[in-house]
């Protein structure tokens, strides 16, 4: 486990980042993004995501990063009991990871530190 209380899980080409294990994702949504920092990139998903479901109970925020030829495939998501797993929660992923401003402020971030 990170010092910060978040294990960050690295296999193959990929990174997850996660409060609780095993990692497990019962809402999810997908995007792309160009190539930069997985772990930045991941960090910064990580908490916009808890700002937009904080007020979901038991909610627990997973974000996997992929690398992929081109760039970085990102499942944002996570945790969610039975009770709270709706089509809204989905779409609230979906809109933290479309949300244009917030897209750019990440890249950003995530190159301006070292690729990995």
């Amino acid at each position: 486990m990170a010092r910060n209380g978040w294990h960050i899980l690295r296999d193959g080409d990929g990174l997850t980042l996660a409060r609780h294990l095993p990692a497990r994702f019962d809402v999810s949504a997908v995007s792309l993004f160009p190539m930069c920092h997985a772990g930045r990139l991941a960090q910064q998903v990580r908490q916009d995501l808890w700002r937009a479901l904080q007020r979901v109970r038991g909610f627990s925020p997973v974000v996997r990063v992929d690398r992929l030829a081109d760039g970085l495939r990102v499942t944002a998501g996570g945790r969610v009991p039975p009770s709270g797993r709706s089509a809204a929660i989905v779409r609230r992923v979906e809109d933290v990871l479309s949300d244009p401003r917030a897209r750019a402020r990440w890249v950003n971030w995530a190159q301006a530190g070292p690729q990995g």
